[in-house]
């Protein structure tokens, strides 16, 4: 391969595979990833293999893309049938570890007040000394998975991590997490786990310019994706984007929760989810819109929508702090982003907690409490960011949905009023078997299962937060509208989707009180002075 010094193209995209499926959440941490495997991966496999036609039927309905199909042709059943083989031979253990949680499950049901001291030589053998009995104070057992030492163990499987790489030419891709990459699908498939360097002095040369030859080798890529690997470079260098040195706050919106706010002193970037460069009729700030260096970047939670690996890995030779809701990891239903950030590479990450503040230059970010969006699980990982920056405040609240209203009353006691609110209003999300079927050692029945869904606020909730932090500007956003996120997303709405009405509604509420008032489309840029 030459010698010659070049750059990453800027249309070269990254998809992390763990097992050949993309990676998210709940396939990073060890706790989670054998259930996912077990119940979710197996049985879809085991689906198509039996009957793929089903499958291939299935997904002419576009109404039904995101849902439990495979999409393969039919003729790639021998090769699922490979895959599905492969992952119960390699995966053995991870099965194993499934049937385990069932069964403490079954040993700690019928436990309702007496000591669980005697149960634990009683725990399934794979589990012993990686879990604790505990109660809560109704008296209901249940187990805390030791997360730390499950990263030190088999359970932690680096090598079923891999990634591909390829030039994206456009926005459509077909929706990903339903569907186990093939060997032949992509030329680039590199068997590398995700904090692997080489991955780092990849998407660095995306901006500073190095050796494909060296990079080549550092990832081990094999001769015959040699010319492959070459075609990803270009010796003509990107556009500059300059680090933002004026006056105020600078805020740029990139489409979905992905914000970048700048100011002379520091920048802050907001769930990244940032789109490819190539030639289109919507124009949008992609991966050369970023500054060199991210000074923070801040996670609301671990939905693929925000925490999205594809995304992060690219980022992370950029970073300075990345910057996790706190939580202890006790359920299965809620792993420690941290610990998976770290072992996935990502060398500084610190945690923030409910009216936490963490200092930054200029001013300061300060977690705030953050309800709903996931389906009434004791979820702790999940955080809205106040930013104060230049003596202006920014609440970054995602997804938030104010089942209780009277939390921003007191909020607005401790806070004060706010200048700029950011507000998710995916007001009709999935239901709870949608993300965390395979966590759910009892299926809910379908009637519950509808009515625990994955909802942002809708117009009389959005209206309520702002009543009680009366912010002058208010911009609804992660509504999942841009092209580039179809493949996590799979949303398309039209002027009848409730998402949409609420929205509206709620911004035309918003203008009425003189509140500056919009649904960002694919771009948007503000300064705050």
């Amino acid at each position: 391969m030459s010698g010659q010094v070049q750059y990453l193209r800027p249309n070269v995209a990254l998809e992390p595979l763990y097992n050949q499926w993309y990676a998210w959440w709940y396939l990073l941490s060890p706790a989670t990833a054998p259930l996912f495997v077990t119940h979710l991966h197996q049985k879809l496999m085991q689906s198509f293999v039996t009957n793929p036609e089903v499958h291939v039927s299935a997904l002419k309905n576009p109404a039904l893309m995101g849902g439990p199909f495979i999409n393969h042709p039919a003729d790639k059943a021998p090769r699922v049938k490979a895959l599905l083989e492969r992952t119960q031979r390699e995966q053995a253990h991870m099965l194993a570890f499934s049937r385990a949680v069932a069964e403490l499950e079954q040993l700690l049901a019928p436990n309702n007040g007496a000591s669980l001291e005697a149960l634990y030589p009683k725990v399934p053998d794979l589990l012993r000394g990686y879990v604790e009995l505990t109660y809560d104070l109704s008296h209901r057992a249940s187990a805390r998975f030791i997360e730390p030492l499950l990263y030190r163990s088999r359970f932690f499987q680096e090598a079923s991590q891999s990634v591909t790489l390829m030039p994206v030419t456009h926005d459509w891709r077909p929706y990903i997490f339903s569907t186990p990459r093939l060997e032949e699908d992509s030329p680039l498939w590199l068997k590398v786990p995700f904090r692997h360097e080489g991955l780092d002095a990849l998407f660095r040369m995306r901006h500073t310019p190095g050796s494909p030859g060296q990079v080549a080798e550092l990832l081990g890529v094999p001769s015959s994706a040699a010319s492959h690997f070459a075609e990803l470079f270009t010796p003509t260098p990107p556009r500059q984007t300059p680090r933002y040195d004026a006056e105020g706050v600078r805020m740029r919106y990139f489409g979905h929760a992905c914000v970048l706010l700048e100011t002379k002193d520091v920048s802050i970037l907001t769930d990244p989810v940032i789109s490819y460069e190539f030639p289109t009729a919507l124009p949008r700030f992609t991966h050369a819109d970023l500054p060199e260096r991210i000074d923070y970047v801040l996670i609301t939670h671990g939905h693929a929508d925000h925490l999205m690996m594809e995304t992060l890995l690219q980022l992370r030779h950029r970073v300075g702090t990345l910057v996790v809701p706190r939580n202890n990891g006790h359920s299965l239903a809620d792993p420690s982003l941290r610990l998976m950030l770290h072992h996935t590479g990502f060398q500084n990450v610190v945690e923030i907690d409910d009216l936490q503040e963490l200092p930054v230059p200029g001013g300061s970010i300060t977690g705030l409490p953050f309800l709903g969006e996931h389906s009434d699980l004791a979820i702790q990982a999940k955080t809205a960011h106040l930013v104060r920056l230049a003596g202006r405040s920014i609440l970054m609240a995602a997804d938030s949905n104010a089942l209780e209203p009277r939390m921003y009353q007191h909020l607005r006691d401790i806070i004060g009023p706010i200048d700029v609110l950011f507000l998710g209003m995916e007001c009709e999300g999935g239901p709870l078997s949608w993300m965390y079927g395979p966590l759910l050692s009892t299926p809910l029945p379908r009637k519950f299962d509808q009515t625990r869904r994955l909802n942002g606020s809708n117009c009389a909730r959005a209206i309520d937060i702002t009543t009680h932090l009366t912010p002058q500007e208010v911009y609804v956003y992660a509504m999942g509208q841009e092209p580039w996120l179809r493949h996590v997303m799979v949303l398309v709405y039209d002027d009848t989707a409730p998402q949409i009405v609420e929205s509206n509604k709620f911004l035309a509420h918003c203008r009425e009180k003189g509140i500056q008032a919009e649904r960002p489309y694919v771009r948007m840029e503000r300064v705050l002075r």
